[in-house]
């Protein structure tokens, strides 16, 4: 079967192309904060930009009813916020905390997710995550159109629990994450060494 983008009637079926064969992707479980509600959504459009500068990149959506989702609101609002790994235990609270509410109700409230502020001037994090980045807003990139805002965030501080570190003079970690393959999760399991090159 060939798609021509152009011709698909049906936006979606695109998303079910995309989702289902750019995998696994990892899940941006980003915090933000707004006149004292702290909001937490998972994002899997994300992936690492750079390292130098060291930026990441998250596309966004819209509410249905076409208003900004509260995540792009407030980094619009506050140009801040922090993004959390997520971890095999964290799963079902994570999905939760993707229900849609009204601006002014917490899911760390709704779902008893905790958080923890490490770093003032930035939103709380998630309190079980393994790895957690501080972020400013860079900039908003202009598609021209659709559905989805993509968003480059600049990463200004890196949190990494003490367990997770399993080498600290080369700098290694190991951790559980969880990654999204089209409307379903994945647990990575077995690491697989890379072949020698002849």
């Amino acid at each position: 079967m060939h798609f021509e983008i152009a011709k698909m009637a049906h936006k979606t079926d695109i998303y079910k192309l995309m989702s289902q064969t750019i995998i696994p992707r990892p899940i941006a479980w980003i915090v933000t904060e707004d006149d004292g509600v702290v909001n937490i959504a998972p994002f899997s459009y994300f992936t690492g930009l750079s390292s130098d500068p060291a930026c990441v990149m998250v596309s966004i959506g819209y509410k249905s009813d076409g208003t900004p989702k509260d995540t792009l609101f407030n980094l619009r609002k506050h140009k801040r916020c922090t993004i959390c790994m997520v971890e095999e235990d964290a799963l079902e609270a994570m999905h939760f905390s993707s229900k849609a509410l009204p601006h002014t109700e917490s899911e760390s409230n709704l779902f008893h997710i905790e958080v923890d502020t490490v770093h003032p001037g930035y939103p709380p994090m998630i309190s079980a995550a393994p790895v957690a980045y501080f972020c400013e807003l860079n900039q908003e990139i202009d598609l021209g159109g659709g559905t989805t805002v993509p968003v480059i965030l600049n990463i200004d501080k890196i949190f990494v629990r003490d367990d997770v570190v399993t080498d600290k003079e080369n700098l290694t970690l190991a951790f559980s994450p969880v990654a999204r393959i089209g409307k379903s999760y994945a647990f990575l399991g077995e690491e697989i060494e890379p072949p020698s090159i002849p």
